[in-house]
């Protein structure tokens, strides 16, 4: 047992006097989210598109959080890159109604884009929210 405790006390010293020093763990840091909000009206065979810039790479959601008065009528979201003149969609969702999400991944900081549509069910004008949450 003694020639264990010797071999065991020869690593460490020898450890030591190899100039090793040690380092202080790091801890990855969490990216911080931003949450961009978008409104407005919705009339018949309209469209509107709205462009955000992400900071740097990870997951994009896109969330239609309201959709009145009636929170069941069936409209368009999509997502996008943005060509700094139009939406080129990427993603997108032609049955979506309130609470409807789209969830993409932004593979560098960029802009992007969001478009809510009338797929043909909009008869009179609707107000809608959007929430996207990027890095």
């Amino acid at each position: 047992m003694s020639r264990f405790r010797f071999v065991a006390l020869a690593f460490a010293v020898g450890a030591a006097a190899c100039g090793s020093s040690p380092t202080t763990p790091t801890t990855p840091t969490t990216p911080v989210t931003v949450t961009d909000t978008f409104t407005g009206p919705l009339t018949q065979n309209g469209a509107f598109s709205f462009n955000f810039t992400t900071a740097q790479s990870g997951q994009v959601t896109a969330t239609l959080t309201t959709l009145s008065p009636d929170s069941t009528l069936v409209v368009g979201l999509a997502l996008g890159t943005w060509s700094g003149n139009a939406c080129q969609i990427v993603l997108s969702k032609d049955s979506a109604t309130q609470a409807s999400f789209i969830v993409g991944q932004a593979s560098q900081a960029s802009t992007f884009c969001v478009r809510i549509y009338d797929v043909g069910n909009v008869k009179d004008p609707i107000t809608w929210e959007i929430q996207v949450n990027h890095p």
